[in-house]
């Protein structure tokens, strides 16, 4: 079997097609897995069906051993938990990933012209996506939301260097059979419906998803989902209305004891600097923040939460915080 330099520990299947080579099958059990960008200098444009499945058929094509320095690869792919796909890759089969139940992270670089049908199915825990645009349409993004309904959280980068960072919360499907009237009822729940088909001819706009916010807290909602879409939003602003600013930043300040407790245990120390002048936090809040930084060791967290509540408090605070 040849062998050849790679990320990871893995034998893959592959043949040549008409604008570069086609990976048929994936062997491997590594945790976080890259495809090669190209193989015999042929660039990977091509993803096979049930190519990462671990139930699928007979590989067909050439192996290849693709290799780190480290022993012969097992053959679980139930394993892997992120894939980082080649760059040039434009077509990705039916089932590729059927049944990869640790899979929870992909990486994909635009334009994917094709996916194929049920690619992600039983990927229970997969919901964070990383899209790399070179011409400013992250079509994938209408892909993804389409197919799987539950939480997702989507970067996008952009040719200019910004990013945007998305949360589409969860809905969720079902059909009720009504008995008197045989027939089924189908019922959604969940408001995360319009977010998942907010797309026009599969492009992103934005405006459209911002305008979905006030919808989303008129409904029954996870408050926490609530609170992470409006963060993320307002730190990767692309885009973003002087009014959907005020909404979201609004929504954050009604809840700025759970949004500074959040961003503690996210060690977010820039986020905690660019939250803290535009909160309005009362003191008491503060010194429950700063207690609970005291608590986790943050020394740059409880530094900015002193120096705030001392601005907002200048005199009388006799309370002392060591770590």
């Amino acid at each position: 079997m040849e062998t050849a330099a790679g990320q990871n520990e893995m034998i893959l299947w592959w043949r040549v097609v008409a604008d570069g080579a086609e990976v048929t099958a994936v062997e491997t059990a590594d945790r976080h897995v890259a495809l090669p960008d190209t193989i015999r200098d042929l660039p990977v444009t091509a993803l096979g069906h049930h190519a990462f499945s671990p139930d699928r058929p007979a590989p067909e094509g050439t192996p290849l051993r693709l290799t780190c320095g480290g022993g012969t690869p097992e053959n679980n792919t139930r394993k892997i938990e992120t894939i980082t796909l080649p760059p040039a890759l434009r077509r990705v089969g039916d089932y590729a990933f059927y049944n990869c139940a640790g899979l929870r992270e992909l990486r994909v670089t635009e334009p994917v012209k094709l996916w194929g049908g049920s690619v992600f199915m039983n990927c229970g825990r997969l919901c964070r996506f990383f899209i790399r645009v070179r011409d400013s349409r992250a079509e994938s993004v209408a892909y993804f939301a389409d197919e799987l309904p539950v939480e997702l959280d989507v970067t996008v980068e952009y040719p200019d260097g910004e990013s945007v960072r998305l949360i589409f919360p969860e809905y969720w499907e079902s059909y009720e059979e009504n008995s008197p009237a045989h027939h089924f009822d189908f019922h959604l729940y969940g408001p995360g419906y319009p977010y998942h088909h907010v797309f026009r001819e599969r492009t992103l706009p934005l405006a459209a998803f911002d305008a979905l916010f006030p919808g989303l807290l008129a409904t029954e909602h996870d408050p926490d989902c609530a609170m992470r879409l409006a963060w993320y939003r307002l730190r990767f602003p692309r885009e973003l209305t002087e009014a959907a600013s005020a909404e979201y930043l609004a929504y954050l300040n009604g809840r700025t004891g759970d949004v500074l407790d959040w961003l503690l245990k996210e060690r977010d120390s820039r986020g905690l600097a660019w939250f803290l002048p535009r909160c309005g936090a009362e003191i008491k809040i503060l010194s429950a923040a700063a207690e609970q930084a005291r608590r986790l060791s943050l020394a740059e967290p409880l530094a900015l939460l002193l120096e705030h509540r001392h601005r907002k408090a200048p005199d009388g605070l006799d309370k002392s915080f060591d770590l």
